[in-house]
């Protein structure tokens, strides 16, 4: 790929042993096989690899552990997300040091930012000089990159070079292109792909890789190759399972996910609790179909 944003980049879930410490020699392992299936590259320390509750040796180890299991050319791209611009420069920094290509920010998320909060946090961690994948979150953040704020920063903070689109609203792709042309778009929820696919895309950072890696390199690359005929009958498969990647559970339903393939995806850490047997049983159910489309193909 030409830049370390583009394509299919895992944004991996973090392996905790029964005890909850941090299972690093799993991570690496993971990475390497993600790399092995395909995938472009890895975002640790995302919303998916429950960075709010790593402390910041684990935070730092979990972006350097990555960085050396990356085999020459897949990309490390971790979250760098934080209460304030200070801590985010931070990571950012740590990201750069660590030999990460690029970083992917969230806007504040402490408070309800204004638009021109949100413009200086950017700012700020761009002293750093890596590359930034905006992150619109506004059901985690409470603060939405709307097109007009994204076009705001694509003219004020140069080092913005795309954004990562969850919002649900497949509709913002052609705004941000007309008013952010600069501004690459990266299909930020599983459960959207094909239809912000339609509209040319930059890459995905998806949560369901982590378990089917193959299934989503062979759907990205239909589907970004216009050949829609193909695409759509796989993503019908697999969207009941990556509609969990829109729920508030996808940590633990991803990570369910990972288990039910034989990966290891092991327990959550709180405040997230296992899921109710009702909707673990669901998973399984929507894993089991997805399987049986490319098994029966």
């Amino acid at each position: 790929m030409t830049n370390p944003w583009n394509g299919v980049l895992t944004a991996t879930a973090t392996p905790f042993k029964s005890d909850l410490s941090v299972d690093y020699d799993k991570y690496a392992e993971h990475v390497a096989w993600l790399a092995a299936n395909g995938t472009h590259g890895v975002i640790p320390n995302g919303s998916l690899g429950e960075y709010q509750v790593l402390t910041a040796e684990e935070r730092a180890k979990m972006v350097e552990v990555a960085v050396a299991a990356a085999p020459k050319g897949f990309s490390v791209v971790p979250g760098v997300a934080a209460y304030g611009a200070a801590e985010s420069r931070k990571w950012a920094e740590h990201a750069q040091n660590a030999g990460a290509g690029a970083v992917m920010l969230l806007p504040p998320n402490a408070y309800r930012a204004s638009d021109d909060e949100v413009i200086a946090h950017y700012k700020e961690v761009a002293k750093v000089g890596i590359p930034i994948i905006a992150y619109n979150n506004p059901f985690d953040t409470k603060v939405d990159l709307t097109p007009k704020l994204v076009a705001r920063i694509a003219d004020e903070v140069p080092n913005v070079v795309a954004i990562k689109e969850f919002s649900g609203d497949v509709r913002r792709i052609w705004q941000i292109k007309k008013l952010a042309p600069r501004i690459e778009v990266i299909v930020g929820a599983d459960d959207v792909f094909l239809e912000l696919s339609t509209a040319g895309i930059s890459g995905w950072i998806a949560g369901f890789p982590n378990a089917l890696p193959k299934e989503s390199m062979e759907l990205y690359n239909l589907a970004t190759s216009g050949n829609f005929k193909e695409a759509a009958p796989m993503y019908a498969a697999l969207h009941d399972v990556f509609h969990w990647d829109s729920k508030k559970e996808f940590i633990q339903a991803i990570k369910l996910g990972m288990d039910h393939v034989g990966r290891y995806g092991g327990p959550t850490r709180l405040p997230r609790l296992p899921l109710p047997k009702h909707e673990q049983e669901q998973i399984h159910r929507e894993m089991d179909v997805a399987l049986a489309y490319f098994k029966n193909r």
